[in-house]
């Protein structure tokens, strides 16, 4: 298949469902992650749920960059943007993110902050250029898909020689954050169960689908990569399912049109000598997990806004109505959480599942809320 059309053709779709409904043993249940937050609003987006049998379930998982973003990390944003007087440079997606105090990077800018919103990182960097006055802190979040952009623009401030601009790095890591899930599942109720993995398509295009073989080997889970268009995800399903029914514990990859096994090479390569990991790293929801987050290299140390600015990290508890730290985790989903789509909306987000896209309960809000209230309706007359 060549074009987008062809991966939402709803006949195949169908072809799939039927396949995965064949398949899919009466004996048993499959529970099964999308780990990547983009795979969650496809799920949301074209109904996929609607088309599975009722014993293959599927649990979200923790990759929405915006949603694993603790409090505190949002809060020392604000702070560089009011106490420090830096002109912060930042992703749309974090402005609405809740901080402390009922704060946000937007209500900050309200109040006088200069704060800015860019589609590319390399923006910031131009604005370095042109306001050699001011101090510029580009706000790096994400997964590795976004951090061989961060590295370009970290070696471009030092070829530059910029004395303005620093990074305040967030950037997270996939592998160790499956890990983390699986060893809850295995050590404690605070995980839930997980059969198997649907792998993030592009992270998977940075760090290649070999990045996956060791928890997989270990926790004996299979994972099948698979791209974000329905058919790619309804094929990987049809996989997992395969691979359950048979036994087996592989790493499959459904996206072969865009990972391969090494990943980008050049891409981990740039990385590798702009960053280094950090000993232990706050996840929302996931708590502190050692080596799953990147620093600043020591050899970029200049340009690492943390160090420039002797910004000190303060946990700070989410809100004790919201429950996104549970539906991160897998073990709960949005609709169990008691102030979704009510004091929790995207235009008053409690939680950072609200804010982004391809946050879990941004997606149900939008297209799976409907849904609830018209199967409700139907089970009350049924009663």
């Amino acid at each position: 298949m060549k074009y987008i059309d062809e991966f939402r053709d709803g006949a195949l779709a169908q072809q799939l469902a039927q396949a995965i409904a064949h398949e899919a043993s009466a004996e048993r249940h499959y529970h099964l992650m999308e780990f990547c937050g983009g795979h969650t609003h496809a799920i949301s987006r074209y109904g996929l749920t609607d088309l599975l049998p009722p014993n293959v379930r599927m649990v979200h998982g923790p990759g929405c960059p915006v949603c694993v973003l603790p409090i505190g990390r949002i809060d020392s944003a604000v702070e560089l943007a009011r106490e420090h007087g830096a002109m912060l440079c930042t992703y749309a997606d974090t402005m609405r993110v809740p901080a402390s105090g009922g704060i946000s990077l937007m209500k900050a800018k309200a109040q006088g902050a200069d704060i800015r919103m860019l589609y590319s990182c390399a923006d910031a960097l131009t604005l370095a250029k042109k306001h050699s006055d001011r101090q510029v802190v580009f706000f790096a979040i994400g997964f590795e898909t976004t951090t061989p952009p961060t590295a370009l623009i970290l070696k471009q401030a030092k070829a530059l020689r910029l004395k303005n601009f620093t990074v305040f790095c967030n950037h997270v890591l996939t592998p160790p954050a499956i890990t983390h899930l699986l060893t809850l599942a295995e050590a404690s109720a605070e995980g839930a169960r997980l059969d198997g993995f649907i792998g993030p398509a592009h992270v998977s295009t940075v760090i290649g689908s070999a990045a996956y073989e060791p928890f997989a080997m270990r926790f004996r889970k299979p994972v099948v990569i698979a791209g974000f268009e329905p058919l790619d995800v309804m094929q990987a399903i049809l996989m997992l399912v395969r691979q359950l029914n048979s036994g087996r514990t592989e790493v499959e990859n459904e996206f072969t049109r865009a990972v391969t096994s090494e990943g980008n090479v050049k891409a981990k390569a740039l990385m590798a000598e702009t960053f280094i990991l950090r000993d232990s790293f706050e996840w929302r929801g996931l708590g502190e997990m050692p080596k799953s987050a990147l620093q600043i290299h020591p050899d970029y140390r200049e340009f690492d806004a943390e160090e420039r600015f002797g910004l000190a990290y303060r946990k700070v508890p989410d809100h004790k109505a919201c429950q996104c730290g549970a539906i991160l985790r897998g073990i709960k989903a949005p609709r169990d959480c008691k102030v979704f789509g009510t004091a929790c909306t995207p235009d008053n987000p409690l939680g950072s599942c609200m804010v982004s896209s391809e946050g879990a309960c941004a997606a149900h809000y939008t297209y799976g809320r409907f849904r609830d209230v018209a199967c409700k309706t139907i089970r009350e007359t049924n009663t």
